[in-house]
């Protein structure tokens, strides 16, 4: 019965502690599929913890399966034997495992959750009016972010293509002057996605 315990506390904890570690991810995926705005930046402080959350959901759900597969002791005393409830079975260990997976890696797959946007041909804008501008982004800490950002700035008029590093913390966007502007995206970017742009660079 300890045993049943200790292993039950094992697995909420590891579960909780693999949605934090990607709890920063967690609203832009959530805004993408409700299809509303959010302020994605408001976790990115969990980012620098995600890797120690990451162990302990490893030694916790690692712990519960210790607990769960190792040999039970033999009762001899005739009682009669329980049916353990579900949230004590195999089935249960093994639903949980693989939530706290895909908590993990929900920053490598969170691209499906995000409306696939096709580039738009460079021909068809004149030449004098395609303009290449560089933002740096606050709060960006994963491919989640990206897909965000990208996500936002494609949908808004007059943008060509996107491409968005969390790495380098920039977004760079080609679009149309005749039909926006760096000024008008920003403002798409800050209001959709919730991240903050600190400078701007006009690329040659």
């Amino acid at each position: 019965m300890e045993n049943e315990k200790s292993s039950n506390g094992a697995i909420a904890t590891g579960v909780i502690a693999a949605i934090a570690a990607s709890s920063c991810c967690i609203p832009p995926v959530i805004a993408a599929i409700s299809g509303i705005s959010g302020a994605s930046a408001n976790l990115s402080w969990m980012e620098p913890f995600r890797p120690y959350l990451i162990g302990l959901t490893i030694i916790t759900i690692g712990y519960a399966w210790y607990a769960n597969l190792k040999p039970k002791k033999k009762d001899d005393c005739g009682c009669e034997i329980i049916k353990p409830k579900f949230y004590q079975t195999k089935s249960f260990l093994i639903s949980m495992t693989i939530l706290a997976g895909l908590s993990i890696a929900l920053p490598y797959y969170s691209g499906v959750f995000f409306p696939v946007e096709s580039k738009k041909n460079l021909l068809d804008v004149l030449a004098e009016n395609q303009v290449k501008v560089s933002y740096t982004i606050e709060g960006m800490t994963c491919e989640s972010c990206e897909h965000h950002i990208s996500s936002a700035l494609l949908s808004a008029e007059g943008v060509i293509e996107v491409i968005a590093s969390y790495e380098q913390k920039t977004a760079s966007v080609v679009f149309d002057n005749s039909k926006t502007s760096s000024r008008q995206l920003i403002k798409v970017l800050e209001k959709e996605t919730g991240y903050k742009v600190i400078s701007e660079q006009i690329v040659k």
